[in-house]
C-alpha cells in the first residue's frame, strides 16, 4: 500500500492515516501479543510507510510503552516516529493523587512515560479519560508548561463530554495555552455517537479525530456469531463484563454484522477492510488506530484504504448503522431547520469554496547538467 500523511487537526504535524495502536503488546491482561509478535506487527507498520504510535501508561502496565520505546530505537526511528501516550489512570492502588488529571499525577506520570519510551519527548500527550474532579484551567496550564519545557509537543484529550472539549479549547484561545490538536474516541459502524458532537466540533475547532475501536473491539471482523459455541475471542471473555466499551452483543449490531459480511462478498474485500475503509473516510477523522494480536490480522487491516467504497455500498453501510438522533439533535435535521430559513435553500459555503491542499509530484532537481 502507499501510506499518505495528513496534519493533525490543526497543528503542523504530519500523521499517517492509519495508526498503530500498542494496548496489544504484552499479555498481562490475558489477551494481546508476545514481544515477538508486536516487534514484527511494529515491522510491518513502519515497513508499510506508517509513523504515527498510539500507546499509554495504562497499556499493559506499562510494557506497551517500553516495548514500543525499545522499537523505535532498534531502527533508529526517533526523528520518524510520531509517539502518542496518554495519562489519568491510576496503577498505585490507594494513592488518589497516583492518578486523575491533576498538576501533581500529570508531572509524575509525563516523566514516568519519558522513561518507559526512552525519550526525552513526546509528540502527542492526551488526557486518557475525564476525571469529573480536575478543572480544565488546571489541566491546560500543567500540559502548556509541558509543552514550554520541551517534554511536550502537541495535546489532546480522549474520552471526555463535548462540553468539556469546547471549553478546553475556549480556555486555550482566551489564555494564549497550547490548544488541543486531537480527539481521541471510539467509533465504528456499531457506535456513531460521536456523530452528534464532537465531529462538528472537531471540523469547525482544528481537534483531528483519532479513532479507536475501528472494529468495535473484534465485532466487524466476522468472527463473532449469536449463538455462537466456544470462545472466538475476547469479546467472548467479556460478555458478561460491565465495561461499557465490550458491551456489543445487540441486536442492533447483529444486524450491522449481518449486512457488513454482504457488502464485504460484494466489494470483494475482507470484512476487517469494508470498516475500517468506512469509518477512515468519514468527516472530521485524522487517522485510525489499528489494534491487532497476530501480524496477519494487521497485513490484512494495512490494506484498508487502498480501495473507495461504491456509494451504493456505502449508503447500505450507513443505513444499517444508523442510529435515531438524540433531543435536541433531532431538532437540528431540515425537518426543522427548513422552517428557519423559510424554505431558502440555504447553507455555509458553495460547493467547491475551499479545495484542499495536496501535495504530490516529483520534486524539482537542483543539480546543473
Amino acid at each position: 500500500m502507499t501510506m499518505t500523511y495528513y496534519t493533525l487537526g490543526n497543528s503542523g504535524l504530519r500523521v499517517s492515516r492509519l495508526a498503530l495502536g500498542t494496548m496489544t503488546f504484552g499479555t498481562e491482561l490475558g489477551w494481546g501479543a508476545d514481544k515477538d509478535t508486536s516487534r514484527a506487527m511494529f515491522e510491518a507498520y513502519v515497513e508499510a510507510g506508517g509513523n504515527f504510535f498510539d500507546t499509554a501508561d495504562l497499556y499493559t502496565s506499562g510494557t506497551a510503552e517500553t516495548w514500543l520505546g525499545e522499537f523505535v530505537a532498534e531502527r533508529g526511528l526517533r526523528d520518524k516516529a510520531v509517539i502518542a501516550t496518554k495519562f489519568t489512570m491510576n496503577m498505585d492502588p490507594g494513592n488518589p493523587n497516583a492518578g486523575g488529571n491533576g498538576r501533581k499525577n500529570i508531572m509524575r506520570a509525563v516523566d514516568a512515560s519519558l522513561k518507559r519510551l526512552g525519550t526525552d519527548y513526546i509528540d502527542l500527550y492526551l488526557l486518557h479519560v475525564w476525571d469529573r474532579l480536575t478543572p480544565a484551567e488546571e489541566v491546560l496550564r500543567t500540559l502548556d508548561d509541558l509543552m514550554r519545557a520541551g517534554k511536550v509537543r502537541h495535546i489532546g484529550l480522549s474520552n471526555v463530554p463535548a462540553w468539556y472539549a469546547g471549553r478546553t479549547q475556549a480556555i486555550a484561545e482566551l489564555r494564549g495555552y497550547e490548544p488541543i490538536s486531537a480527539l481521541q474516541l471510539e467509533y465504528s459502524l456499531a457506535e456513531r455517537a460521536i456523530e452528534h458532537e464532537f465531529v462538528p466540533f472537531a471540523t469547525r475547532y482544528g481537534a483531528g479525530i483519532m479513532v479507536w475501536s475501528p472494529m468495535a473491539s473484534g465485532l466487524l471482523s466476522g468472527k463473532y456469531r449469536p449463538t455462537q459455541a466456544g470462545n472466538a475471542g475476547r469479546l467472548d471473555g467479556f460478555r458478561n463484563t460491565t465495561h461499557p466499551s465490550f458491551q456489543k452483543f445487540s441486536d442492533r449490531n447483529w444486524a450491522i454484522v449481518a449486512e457488513l459480511e454482504k457488502v464485504a462478498a460484494e466489494a470483494g474485500h475482507s470484512m476487517a477492510q469494508l470498516a475500517l475503509n468506512w469509518v477512515a473516510t468519514q468527516p472530521g477523522v485524522a487517522t485510525v488506530i489499528l489494534g491487532a494480536t497476530k501480524l496477519a490480522q494487521l497485513q490484512d487491516n494495512l490494506a484498508s484504504l487502498d480501495f473507495s467504497i461504491p456509494a451504493e455500498l456505502r449508503q447500505r453501510l450507513d443505513t444499517v448503522s444508523r442510529a435515531p438522533a438524540p433531543f435536541p439533535h433531532s431538532y437540528f435535521g431540515p425537518e426543522i431547520q427548513v422552517r428557519v430559513t423559510g424554505g431558502v435553500v440555504t447553507g455555509d459555503k458553495p460547493s467547491g469554496y475551499a479545495s484542499p491542499v495536496i501535495i504530490e509530484g516529483e520534486a524539482v532537481s537542483i543539480r546543473s547538467n
